[in-house]
């Protein structure tokens, strides 16, 4: 399973967010199952998670890279 998460920063609330995405959305919903996040935050291409969640699914796996990498994962692929 390769799972991605991102390293950009943005504020939400009292929370600092960054992106989750995956090569499938299935192996994306399961990283995010995994995680504790409700199918609902699902973005259309990506979850977004708050740093202690990020911090969890690197434990579980997931690969650190930037956030220019992770818009050409996240981005629908044209045939």
């Amino acid at each position: 399973m390769t799972v991605y998460v991102d390293n950009y920063r943005a504020k939400f609330g009292r929370m600092i967010m960054c992106h989750m995405a995956a090569d499938t959305l299935e192996e994306l919903h399961q990283m995010a199952e995994k995680i504790g996040m409700k199918r609902s935050w699902f973005q259309g291409d990506h979850y977004d998670v708050s740093l202690t969640r990020r911090k969890l699914a690197i434990e579980f796996g997931a690969k650190e890279i930037s956030s220019r990498e992770l818009v050409r994962i996240a981005r629908p692929k044209i045939p």
